[in-house]
């Protein structure tokens, strides 16, 4: 039985397309795989605080040394990084903001990305521990940056692979659903292609 982690960060929520695609993934996900453990993560109804100077410095602090106080501060990370140490699948939804990542979703990473949690440190570099993981990002985008020149604007998906990579998962694949500031047209036929392309995943990933 594989475990799914789903996580939605459109600051949207009367009318999302990122948060659709991500319904439909886990729709069709427990439709396959009917005793799927589902962990859903909205990045709106449960904000995740900007890290402050408290939190960055329990997470620096050695676990033998941590106070009451810092195991307090650590609780919300801790939680965050077991869910993504538990799931074989994970999910995440998001628009384009400003060329890349809504802040949520930025916050969230902040809290996952720690040190001697989901990466360390070695003789040849730093090495993510969260390996084993399939991800995939399913993004809404008002252009289209799949060519030049629009692509040099794309820090969106740069950074989720490079981050990402960063704390283990390196097995990522995008689906992409672009110019839905283009028009009706392109728009519906852009979101239609997005889900024709979840279905597919889920039906590779669950043979």
């Amino acid at each position: 039985m594989k475990k799914l982690l789903a996580i939605s960060s459109s600051p949207g929520r009367s009318h999302s397309y990122s948060r659709n695609l991500v319904h439909t993934f886990v729709d069709k996900f427990s439709q396959k795989e009917a005793e799927a453990d589902v962990i859903i993560r909205d990045l709106v109804e449960q904000p995740i605080p900007h890290l402050d100077d408290a939190t960055i410095s329990a997470f620096y602090t050695p676990l033998e040394q941590l106070s009451d106080e810092q195991k307090k501060i650590l609780a919300l990370s801790d939680k965050l990084i077991n869910e993504l140490e538990s799931a074989d699948v994970i999910v995440i939804g998001t628009p384009m903001h400003n060329f890349s990542i809504p802040s949520g979703l930025k916050s969230y990473i902040d809290h996952v990305a720690r040190v001697g949690r989901t990466f360390h440190y070695t003789d040849n570099g730093p090495q993510g521990l969260l390996q084993g993981k399939k991800v995939y990002i399913l993004t809404t985008r008002g252009g289209n940056y799949s060519q030049m020149p629009m692509a040099a604007f794309d820090h969106q998906e740069p950074y989720l692979r490079t981050i990402l990579g960063f704390i283990g998962m390196n097995d990522i694949e995008f689906i992409h659903a672009q110019g839905m500031s283009m028009g009706e047209e392109k728009s519906k036929q852009a979101v239609e292609q997005a889900i024709a392309r979840i279905s597919k995943t889920v039906d590779d990933l669950l043979v």
